[in-house]
């Protein structure tokens, strides 16, 4: 049986390919377990703090997607690995329907357990 870390580490590394090609929904479908977890900072415009399950977690992505009039570019680093749990900084530049054009940065933090992460939290600027 492997370390976790080492399980953990091949997660955060699929997800950190499968994002610098765009491909959240594969991401989604490939590593996230069902009753996973999503939560935003508080006080973020346009979604709910927390969600819970893939249905829940798939419709606040489709909702972020359907406000995007044009990306400009992006970003994703190489992950951090500790145990079950590794982070992941992204940014996006992006225009938005609702704000307009916006240069945004974030941490990722994501808990892997039995293979799949069950959570995932963002840290960024709010206002």
């Amino acid at each position: 049986m492997s370390k976790p870390e080492t399980n953990t580490q091949s997660i955060a590394e699929r997800l950190v390919a499968l994002c610098r090609e765009g491909k959240y929904e594969q991401a989604q479908e490939e590593l996230y377990a069902d009753d996973a977890v999503s939560v935003e900072m508080a006080g973020a415009s346009g979604f709910p703090e927390r969600v819970e399950g893939m249905e829940a977690i798939r419709e606040k992505g489709r909702q972020w997607a359907d406000n995007i009039v044009e990306i400009h570019g992006g970003s994703v680093s190489d992950p951090v690995v500790a145990d079950g749990w590794f982070s992941v900084a992204m940014g996006i530049d992006a225009t938005y329907k609702d704000m307009g054009r916006v240069d945004m940065k974030e941490i990722c933090v994501y808990r892997v357990r039995d293979g799949r992460i069950v959570h995932e939290q963002f840290f960024y600027e709010v206002g």
